[in-house]
């Protein structure tokens, strides 16, 4: 398909881009708001369904292009991919605080969901950091033991978050979260999907994650084939490029959940990506020929997923101390996180 596309003239090119970007973020913010109304009619908490629904949908088409990546035996692209996109995707949440939300966005959330979210995704990456550390075993069947490892400890994470989203044991005394309304809901209360059934809903949610795969995937080839044409394939900008076009999913989803007041929804949207960036390891390892792909982690990669632990610790300090001051028109948090992104771009660029 990127080949197909490479031979196009230029401005069709980004006119398809251009298209597959618009169909992303219309499917992103109604994929958002049917979230929302799931979560209320089955009473879901929003910080669950962000981790697991809404942030398995938006990374629908980063799954197929890294298990379409290891299986072509592109070990550094595919962990690249993965763990690159950490630090981008935790900055959604810093860009949406500066540009959508009135105080910080860390002091919005109801409860301690979000930050256990963080700790775990903390303890997660520190996990891929210390087998990176070690050195990957690999098993008879060509699978490394430490993907193994992240894929039962993601099966584990999200059983402890089911688990606690029903049972939280504190609240806090304050909650700006909760003295908002939900834009989603009228004045009454009443959902603003009344006249549609659960069943109706749910295939709503399936066809807008569904949109998000094809126009996502659309998004992710022409970007790639914008990179060949102008001769930018293997830069930095490229990288950027492909980079931005693999997040617009998360960017057009997040931004719809906080403009709905879904504000957990939109933090765990990130943790829940950004969680299943390191559970992909595994699958991407099933298909991946060769030795363990763990073993192609780089330096650059290294220090993506020290950065990724970074931004993380910082929003999690945020979720714990909840403070309502602003720097700059957004959370102390997040101007933090901007910085640290800025950093790491520099970094990146040194690295190519």
């Amino acid at each position: 398909m990127i080949l197909a596309l490479a031979q196009l003239p230029i401005p069709l090119t980004f006119a398809v881009f251009i298209a597959a970007a618009i169909g992303v973020w219309l499917a992103g913010t109604r994929l958002a708001i049917y979230a929302d109304a799931i979560a209320a009619r089955k009473r879901i908490g929003q910080a669950f369904m962000g981790l697991i629904f809404v942030a398995a949908a938006t990374s629908l088409p980063e799954l197929v292009t890294t298990l379409y990546g290891a299986y072509a035996g592109e070990a550094q692209l595919v962990l690249g991919n993965m763990f690159g996109g950490i630090t981008m995707q935790t900055a959604i949440l810093a860009v949406v605080d500066l540009l959508f939300v009135t105080y910080a966005l860390t002091s919005y959330p109801s409860g301690p969901t979000s930050a256990l979210e963080a700790t775990l995704l903390i303890a997660l990456l520190a996990m891929l950091l210390g087998l990176h550390a070690v050195g990957e075993l690999a098993l008879p069947f060509g699978v490394g033991l430490g993907t193994v490892l992240l894929g039962l400890a993601y099966v584990g994470i999200v059983m402890m978050l089911r688990h606690y989203d029903g049972v939280q044991s504190w609240i806090p005394v304050e909650s700006i979260d909760a003295a908002l309304p939900h834009i989603a809901q009228e004045q009454n209360g009443t959902d603003a999907f009344e006249g549609k059934g659960t069943a109706g809903l749910i295939v709503g949610f399936a066809l807008m994650g569904a949109a998000i795969l094809m126009c996502g995937l659309a998004l992710i080839a022409t970007s790639a084939a914008i990179a060949e044409q102008t001769g930018l394939g293997s830069s930095f900008i490229g990288m950027t490029l492909l980079a931005t076009a693999t997040s617009l999913p998360e960017v057009s989803t997040t931004i719809s959940a906080v403009r709905i007041g879904a504000y957990s929804m939109a933090i765990s949207n990130i943790f829940g990506s950004n969680l299943l960036m390191v559970a992909m390891v595994l699958p991407a390892d099933l298909v991946y020929r060769g030795a363990p792909i763990l073993g192609a982690i780089d330096k650059g990669t290294a220090f993506a997923i020290i950065s990724g632990i970074l931004v993380t610790s910082i929003y999690l300090a945020g979720l714990i101390i909840r403070s309502r001051r602003t720097f700059l028109k957004m959370g102390i948090d997040s101007a933090l996180v901007l910085l640290i992104y800025v950093i790491t771009l520099a970094v990146f660029y040194h690295f190519s």
